[in-house]
């Protein structure tokens, strides 16, 4: 499983880096708008800045709701950088865009998926990564990893190529359940991430470890 790290913050995006576990970051004009990013010559700079961190896949959002203008974006935004995948909204003229641009080789992210047939569709248009909100079909009282879980089976029955990017992610728990219905990518926030880390377990024995060899020294 692939881990993506869903921020526009460069000194995260660097510490999830220097862990070693990177492969892709993925952003959006609320992530862009909390780190101050703002204007479309800055915007377009910070995600050069990204792209010159991360060797995999970043996903840069249009803002266009239109075939026209999603299409335009997204040129623009694919001949940023070779490792930029256009993300675009589940929407009809989205699907269509998707179509289109995978067509012309532009990897895409349909987002603002929350059901199965949407995934479908978004497959048969040619979507590199289809990203269901796990955390959001949670908060509407649907169980978002059991959606990860159907998406993966269908596309595993028709061979669609297209990745499932669990995105919304709210704890590593959420992690690791994704990880055991065969998400092939999460997208997460730092804090999820490192608490995958954490054990009380391992800190114990740590402690312990520490303790007894002081005790050897003496």
């Amino acid at each position: 499983m692939k881990f993506f790290i869903d921020t526009a913050n460069i000194t995260q995006i660097k510490e999830a880096k220097d862990l070693g576990i990177l492969d892709g970051v993925t952003t959006n004009p609320s992530l862009m708008a909390k780190e101050g990013i703002k204007g479309d010559d800055k915007i377009m700079e910070h995600y050069l800045k990204i792209c010159a961190i991360v060797k995999g896949d970043v996903s840069a959002e249009v803002i266009s709701t239109d075939y026209k203008s999603i299409i335009a974006e997204g040129k623009t935004l694919a001949a940023l950088h070779p490792n930029i995948v256009v993300k675009v909204p589940m929407i009809k003229d989205g699907i269509k865009a998707i179509k289109y641009l995978s067509e012309q080789g532009i990897k895409t992210n349909c987002t603002l998926a929350f059901s199965a047939g949407q995934a479908i569709l978004a497959a048969k248009a040619g979507a590199t990564y289809i990203s269901p909100f796990v955390g959001r079909v949670d908060d509407s009282n649907w169980d978002g990893i059991q959606l990860i879980a159907q998406i993966v089976q269908i596309y595993g029955i028709y061979g669609y190529p297209t990745q499932v990017l669990a995105a919304s992610i709210r704890s590593s728990l959420h992690i690791v359940r994704c990880a055991e219905v065969g998400a092939h990518v999460v997208t997460c926030p730092l804090d999820a991430i490192l608490g995958l880390l954490k054990h009380p377990l391992t800190d114990i024995g740590l402690e312990k470890f520490l303790s007894d060899f002081k005790k050897s020294q003496a």
